[in-house]
């Protein structure tokens, strides 16, 4: 009732108030940003105890807010047209395309769980697109960034309760799973970080740099032993590429006190990081490369794979992928696969995880050329932070199959649209430039024109 009370009476006044109202406009704009890390959603044809990445066809308030970003883009549709296929869409379409096809191996009965992912994918990619058309000029990265701090003082609100109000050893925020915040979180530390060190107007440093140390604290938090790793890693490469752009007394100061905060947190919290890496139990280790060896004969047994969203199932008895694993009987029910790679693989043949690769760096890439095309430009920071927020994950990526949930799968497809629209704006500053240039020559023209002598040739 509450979602067909939202979907027929507040997705319309949202259009009409956003429409008429700015203010208002950039409130549902960071609601759609902001409420990625809450699981306000429901589920129809839910199935909650089946082991998948997905359970239902999950339609959640982000979702509806995205009805009210795409009215807008049509209502301005005049003025700024949108662009109908996105850059990297092509990729995107052909993953979605074998995913199809896999499900004609999906068990009997389980059909329906296949399209739950379909759906979930069809939801991604929407988001990615409203994302990408909405965004038509660089204030709106500003904005995006301030957002993103919003976001981090939110979770970091979350973890403090947890950690030292609850007792809880591995907090995990608003977040289904610890692992589901480290990688969000990598992603947001990473711009912040990249913000703080790149952009040339004043800002007030005490705060953003406390956010940093907030975002930071949520990380260590999570002890995650990959995610504390890839986060290091991603700073690495922030501040690699940062002096690598530029160097300044700022970039120095900032980058000697980040290290010394980040001392003073490593003394503070090093007796329970080592603990978590020394405790950490062998059998999940071995659970890992059992599940992984289990990932490899699906995808060796199955060209178009096991059916998407058909592992939960198939490793089990009596399917014989898992025959390997001693511990299974009939009674026992193994997990999923931890590595987002063996898991498309798996599901929908060695080929698609070729072409999930091909998905993740075409983006990678392209944010690398526009860290080439922003060198000297204020939003320098945003590809930086990109670079290390997504090298991040990717790595991380190979230990676990997080961005395959809806928290972490509308990050990523917010980077991609960032850095897809990134590159639009930058190329339609170049067009405008030439334009430009051309009609002053054409004035020139003319006005040699006038004078009785052309010395400016025709071209």
């Amino acid at each position: 009732m509450i979602f067909f009370l939202a979907l027929i009476i507040g997705v319309p006044a949202g259009i009409v108030f956003a429409r008429v109202n700015k203010t208002v406009e950039k409130i549902v704009f960071f609601l759609y940003i902001f409420l990625t890390t809450e699981e306000i959603t429901i589920n129809f044809v839910s199935r909650e105890f089946f082991k998948g990445t997905s359970r239902g066809f999950e339609v959640g308030i982000v979702d509806l807010i995205g009805i009210i970003l795409y009215s807008l883009i049509v209502l301005r549709a005049q003025k700024k047209p949108p662009r109908i296929i996105p850059p990297g869409a092509p990729i995107y379409f052909i993953l979605f395309g074998f995913c199809l096809i896999s499900i004609t191996n999906s068990a009997p009965g389980y059909v329906m769980n296949s399209f739950f992912e379909i759906w979930k994918m069809i939801r991604m990619y929407l988001y990615f697109w409203i994302n990408y058309n909405y965004i038509i000029k660089y204030s709106q990265y500003d904005y995006i960034v301030y957002c993103f701090r919003a976001i981090i003082l939110y979770i970091s609100y979350h973890v403090i309760r947890q950690k030292y109000f609850m007792g809880l050893w591995q907090a995990k925020g608003p977040f289904p799973h610890q692992n589901s915040l480290v990688m969000y979180m990598i992603v947001l530390n990473s711009v912040v970080l990249a913000f703080i060190m790149n952009k040339k107007q004043r800002i007030k440093l005490f705060w953003w740099i406390t956010t940093f140390a907030l975002g930071s604290l949520c990380i260590v938090s999570t002890f995650s032993r990959a995610g504390i790793v890839c986060f290091v890693l991603s700073c690495m490469v922030i501040m690699m590429l940062s002096f690598t752009n530029s160097v300044n007394p700022r970039k120095v100061g900032v980058t000697i006190l980040i290290m010394f905060i980040g001392l003073l947190g490593a003394i503070r919290s090093m007796d329970s990081v080592i603990t978590r890496f020394e405790s950490a139990p062998v059998e999940s280790a071995n659970v890992r490369k059992m599940l992984a060896i289990s990932a490899v004969n699906m995808a060796n047994d199955k060209t178009f794979g096991v059916g998407l969203n058909n592992f939960g199932l198939k490793v089990n008895l009596p399917y014989h992928y898992s025959d390997h694993i001693e511990e299974l009987t009939e009674e026992t029910q193994g997990g999923l696969v931890e590595t987002i790679y063996l898991s498309y693989a798996a599901e929908t043949g060695w080929h698609n995880m070729v072409v999930y690769f091909l998905l993740l760096f075409y983006f990678y890439f392209k944010n690398l050329s526009n860290y080439v095309k922003y060198r000297h430009s204020d939003y320098i920071w945003l590809p930086i932070g990109l670079a290390g927020g997504l090298m991040g994950i990717y790595m991380e990526s190979a230990l676990e199959w997080v961005l395959k949930q809806s928290n972490n799968f509308y990050q990523l497809m917010l980077c991609f649209a960032l850095i897809g629209s990134m590159d639009r704006l930058y190329r339609d500053k170049q067009k405008l430039k030439w334009l430009n240039w051309k009609k002053k020559l054409r004035k020139i023209r003319e006005e040699e024109r006038e004078k009785g002598k052309i010395t400016i040739p025709h071209y």
